[in-house]
């Protein structure tokens, strides 16, 4: 009989004892409390479990763990958790026979299984970790448990400035932008500015023990400036040794660099001007030093004249606007400037939109061309501004109640219904919005590489380059994410992109490396001390060589990883899982007391799971149509938070962190209030499974946080019904887990743009049926929380925890003789009937989980308000008992014998599994889980202090550094220049290398007005080292190739608009005098990836012949002659 019985079968009758068990006169009316928790009352056991432990430790095992083998008998499947880290108290390592088998005779001795004794029950046994069951197939794909290490393996090891603080700590001071300068690295943040100086990079934390914002303890020393508005642009003038900042309020503020920062009080401002009635978005100085003067002279000035002299600047500016606007009509787009970029090789100016661009002539200020993403010319009508914006009062989804004749229609029907007349009203506001499709072709930034092609990146991932005219040359798409930032430096281009990847390109656009850098949107990147420095969404700042890849890199890796115990951490955190389908119902206070009360005095984390919170046709329509506009929840999931948060003791002793509604499915999570700093960054998720992948009758709803640096998810489901539906749950978990994405819970109510992506995912729905949510949610914001391409949020995790009503059910087996199984508490032979359990040993559902050893009674289906075994169903229908409800989970473990450490930081164990049998409020009973948590984690700031040290003592390292200040050896052809009106010099520069591209930089170190009684010339830099206006050079930066020259035109223009000058005194701060000039020219050379420069020094000399001033505008020229000079105005100076 045997040779006609399928292998799964064979395997399943050779793991069952040869005779069932002998009947008891039980009485189905019994109560049964459930007995696996410390400190319970244990009941006598008439199952074999006890016995099959013995038997286990009498055989000639090594290992009691399992080995992931579906032919492998059920002693070897259950195995009982053990470790030799601290927490957990799991007694020994592999192969301890004496000391398990010593804890398994106290615990034989305590039944009365030992030598007789009796059961004392007034004694609670110590919590011990349960044995598990794993699931098959979790060594692949996506079920793989993820790589970690001391070290990244997959990305240049890093300095980390900033470490990632918790996104809960950052409330009003996130940091938004950041620059650098030749010492120090700027931060603009919601609050104000910060400063870090390079000499400190090293330096460790200032930990808990001083006074720091939370969330800072492990980031380098800083400074603070005072309360501002927010920050939303920084910007560095080299050439007044200044730092400006753009805010909110639509001032513009000046930081004086490496000044001495007080220990004490936050450092101030030093000049502001209201520079617009709106926020300050984006700033540059252009090639002529234009945008403010010189204000080094305002700094040390009373408050009084710093009060008049910004009054003055503000009187000063020119709107670019006003001057090609004719008749009301505009050239250029009404809808925000994202980016400016100031082209120092031509002198132009590029202000970037969303779907334009002007280019400017940064010396006469005139608007060259407006153009749009493809390259077109466009000459347009000023657009509304309105059309951009979502039109809040058509928000308001009506829903018409429904005929009789559609209320007696099926639920399906009347789901659909109402949802396709839910989505269609959205639809019909987005479009009157004008933002129904969002453009995927949006440019996000910009750049000048150094051979001087621009180049944009798009929301769509793509890269496009430009040539210094504004005509599109060529686009590539090297990854699918949105571009967020770049910056160059020599012959390479990086990029930041949303997915938190950082790319390296040359200049032809070869894609060089690339790694994830952040798990969150990279939104600045810029070059300072030997760095590129990235700035994450969440506010954390790393520094990356800016050789890398390099063999530095290599060294780096190995040396820090062989320090890991130097700033390993271990913790230990106990985590409460408890989930209940409730069946429409409500809950008392005592239920929710001897479900959760009675159980967290000694745990840190609660997470609940509720499914069928509320059911019904119209509320699951209703909760759909809620999500196409990113809202979610109800009243009575409110209830059921509001209700557990007594139980928990809340706010005393636990604070509620967050949670996420689907209709019926509802998850929460508790956090005791001591572990509150350590716990955060929570994201949210839902995935429907119910009719066409859109109703959240079935489906999952997830949380993630960090826990101690560590990822931890927890996702609540509810799977497909009845017996015969396996394959239907199998396909519920497969696409809970691969399309679940993560993200911010608040994200819908802050950016309209958001709002609107859910709109598209209901159309989806109604069109193909198969979409979800999630899916169009990763392909438009796939960044959110993804660090690994490809991957599923959940498979990137340190622990995944599922839990809820799986449905799973028992096959085989009638209901009377599960009935009576379950009297005598026969849960072996149960659990071969279990279909959870042979799916996950087939690996076909949960592939690499793990779930204790079920010793409580199936929790489905009693009828409500009947205590005991007799409240399971004896209606027509007499379900068969089944463990619907459960709880699963997977750590980063990837061998049984794994310790807790960098390389597999999340170890957890069972310590409990219980059904409360006691609470009838519902035809299902609640389930907890106590899981005890070790978790291995790094101490940033002396990993920190690590890094600098090894920096600074490893020779190999020390001298590929060295070897980076290398800078091809350069000349220039001369180092004095005179010239006259109109006159051009050619300067040549030559490149001596026969192997090494240069890359220079001209810019003017100062100009002098020439005076008979003044010695020695005072040398005034202009902003950012900008050009004097009478003076052109081009191009004033670019590349010369090995043994090749690069001419340079040095060239007098003093052409100027009429309206600039009254009886040749000028007007405007801009306008330059008639005097004769002296200036510096620095040219500026470094290598491919020098990180120093040489500098060759030019004085360039202007004589005014005659006092003569040639005056231009429009088409007209006029010739004035003046004996004397008019300086500016003083305040500017």
């Amino acid at each position: 009989m045997d040779e006609r019985l399928q292998e799964a079968d064979k395997s399943v009758l050779e793991g069952m004892p040869h005779s069932p068990p002998r009947r008891k006169a039980y009485s189905y009316s019994q109560q049964l409390r459930s007995n696996t928790g410390g400190g319970h009352k244990r009941h006598q056991n008439h199952s074999l479990d006890e016995i099959k432990l013995l038997s286990d430790l009498s055989s000639s095992k090594t290992s009691g763990y399992y080995d992931g083998n579906v032919n492998s008998s059920d002693e070897e499947e259950f195995y009982r958790y053990s470790t030799t880290s601290s927490g957990g108290g799991g007694g020994g390592g592999a192969g301890n026979h004496h000391l398990d088998c010593h804890h398994l005779s106290q615990r034989m001795e305590g039944m009365g299984m030992g030598d007789g004794g009796a059961f004392d029950e007034s004694e609670p046994l110590p919590q011990q970790p349960l044995p598990e069951f794993m699931g098959t197939g979790g060594g692949v794909g996506v079920y793989k448990v993820p790589t970690r290490a001391a070290v990244h393996p997959n990305r240049p090891p890093c300095l980390e400035l900033r470490p990632h603080p918790l996104r809960e700590t950052q409330a009003g001071r996130f940091i938004r932008t950041i620059a650098s300068t030749e010492t120090q690295l700027w931060a603009g943040q919601e609050s104000g500015v910060r400063v870090w100086n390079y000499s400190d990079a090293y330096e460790p934390g200032t930990g808990t023990g001083r006074k720091v914002p939370r969330g800072d303890e492990d980031a380098a020393p800083f400074y603070e400036s005072a309360n501002t508005s927010p920050t939303i642009c920084l910007m560095i003038d080299q050439g007044n040794k200044l730092v400006w900042s753009g805010h909110k309020d639509g001032r513009i503020r000046s930081w004086k660099m490496d000044q001495h920062f007080p220990d004490g009080p936050a450092f101030k401002e030093g000049f502001s001007w209201q520079a617009h009635r709106g926020p300050v978005l984006s700033m540059v100085i252009s090639f002529y030093g234009s945008g403010h003067g010189n204000p080094s002279k305002n700094l040390s000035l009373s408050s009084e004249e710093r009060r008049m002299a910004a009054v003055l600047v503000e009187r000063s500016v020119i709107d670019l606007r006003t001057q090609v606007t004719v008749n009301g009509v505009c050239n250029i787009s009404s809808s925000d400037v994202k980016c400016l970029l100031s082209d120092n090789v031509r002198a132009k100016v590029w202000a970037v939109g969303s779907l334009s661009f002007s280019l400017w002539n940064a010396r006469t200020r005139e608007l060259l061309k407006v153009f749009n993403i493809e390259g077109q010319l466009e000459n347009r009508v000023d657009m509304s501004a309105s059309q951009d914006q979502v039109v809040e009062d058509e928000m308001n989804v009506k829903f018409v109640s429904k005929s009789k004749k559609e209320k007696s229609q099926g639920f399906l029907q009347r789901s659909r219904n109402a949802i396709i007349g839910a989505a269609d009203a959205v639809r019909r506001v987005a479009k009157g919005a004008g933002a129904f499709v969002e453009d995927t072709k949006k440019t996000e930034a910009i750049v000048i590489a150094a051979d001087g092609i621009i180049w944009t990146g798009c929301s769509n991932g793509s890269l496009v380059q430009w040539d210094g005219n504004g005509n599109r040359l060529q686009d590539l798409t090297c990854h699918p994410c949105a571009v967020q930032c770049f910056c160059t430096h020599g012959s390479r281009i990086w990029i930041g992109y949303a997915s938190g990847m950082i790319q390296i390109l040359d200049l032809e656009g070869n894609v060089i490396a690339g790694w994830i850098a952040h798990n969150e949107p990279i939104i600045k990147l810029v070059i300072g001390n030997g760095y590129v420095f990235s700035l994450a969404t969440h506010g954390g700042i790393r520094g990356w060589n800016i050789s890398s890849p390099a063999p530095i890199d290599n060294i780096l890796r190995t040396e820090l990883s062989d320090r890991d115990h130097m700033y390993t951490r271990r913790e230990n955190v106990s985590i409460l899982i408890g989930t209940w389908n409730v069946g429409q119902g409500r809950a008392s206070h005592n239920a929710l007391m001897s479900w959760l009360g009675s159980a967290v005095s000694d745990v840190d984390i609660v997470v609940v799971g509720l499914q069928e919170v509320e059911m019904g046709a119209g509320f699951l329509a209703m909760s759909a149509a809620k999500e196409t506009v990113g809202l979610e929840g109800s009243s009575v999931g409110q209830w059921w938070q509001d209700h557990i948060g007594k139980a928990l003791d809340e706010g005393s002793t636990f604070e509620r962190v967050g949670s996420r509604q689907l209709a019926a499915l509802l998850i929460a999570i508790w956090v005791r209030k001591n572990l509150r700093t350590h716990v955060g960054d929570l994201d949210v998720a839902a995935v429907a499974c119910g009719l066409g992948r859109a109703i959240g009758n079935k489906g999952g709803v997830g949380l993630r946080l960090r826990v101690y640096d560590r990822i931890m998810c927890f996702v609540n489901c509810h799977f497909a019904a009845h017996l015969e539906a396996v394959n239907r749950r199998n396909a519920d978990f497969e696409h809970i887990f691969k399309t679940m994405a993560f993200t911010r819970s608040s994200s819908f109510f802050h950016n309209a743009a958001g709002m609107l992506r859910p709109i598209i995912v209901m159309l989806s729905y109604l069109l193909s049926g198969v979409s979800s949510a999630n899916q169009m949610l990763r392909g438009t914001n796939a960044p959110a929380g993804n660090p690994d391409e490809g991957r599923p949020d959940l498979a990137e995790a340190d622990m995944v925890v599922f839990t809820g009503d799986f449905n799973y059910r028992l096959f085989g087996i009638t209901y009377d003789e599960s009935r009576d199984l379950v009297s005598q508490r026969s849960f072996d032979w149960l659990r071969e009937k279990d279909q959870l359990r042979a799916e996950m040993k087939a690996g076909k559902v949960f592939q690499g989980m793990r779930e204790a050893l079920i010793r409580f009674p199936p929790t489905y289906k009693f009828e409500k308000g009947k205590p005991g075994l007799g409240g399971y169903d004896s209606g027509e229908k007499k379900r068969i008992p089944a463990w619907c409800d459960r709880v699963l989970y997977r750590d980063t473990r990837t061998a049984p014998t794994k310790e807790c450490s960098l390389e597999c930081p999340v170890i957890a164990s069972i310590l409990q599994y219980e059904a409360c049998m006691e609470v009838t409020e519902s035809d299902h009973k609640p389930v907890r889980c106590k899981l005890n948590v070790d978790i291995a984690h790094v101490d940033k700031s002396v990993r920190r202090q690590e890094f600098g040290k090894i920096l600074e003592s490893n020779e190999t390292i020390r001298s590929n550094l060295e070897a980076l200040r290398f800078v091809p050896e350069t000349n220039v052809s001369t180092n004095r220049i005179s010239l006259q009106n109109q006159d051009t010099f050619n300067l040549k520069i030559t490149n001596r290398s026969g192997e090494e591209m240069v890359f220079y930089q001209i810019i003017c170190e100062g100009q002098s007005t020439i005076k008979e009684d003044e010695a020695t010339p005072d040398y005034r830099p202009r902003a950012s080292h900008g050009f004097p206006r009478w003076l052109e050079v081009t191009p004033a930066a670019g590349l010369i190739r090995p043994d090749q020259v690069a001419d340079i035109s040095v060239h007098h223009e003093e052409s100027h608009k009429l309206e600039e000058f009254v009886d040749g005194i000028p007007q405007s701060w801009w306008s330059e005098d008639t005097r004769d000039k002296e200036l510096i020219l620095l040219v500026i050379v470094r290598g491919s990836c020098s990180t120093d420069s040489k500098t060759h020094r030019v004085n360039v000399r202007h004589c005014f012949s005659g006092n003569s001033l040639r005056i231009d505008s429009g088409t007209n020229a006029l010739r004035r002659s003046e004996g004397s000079s008019h300086q500016k105005s003083a305040h500017l100076r």
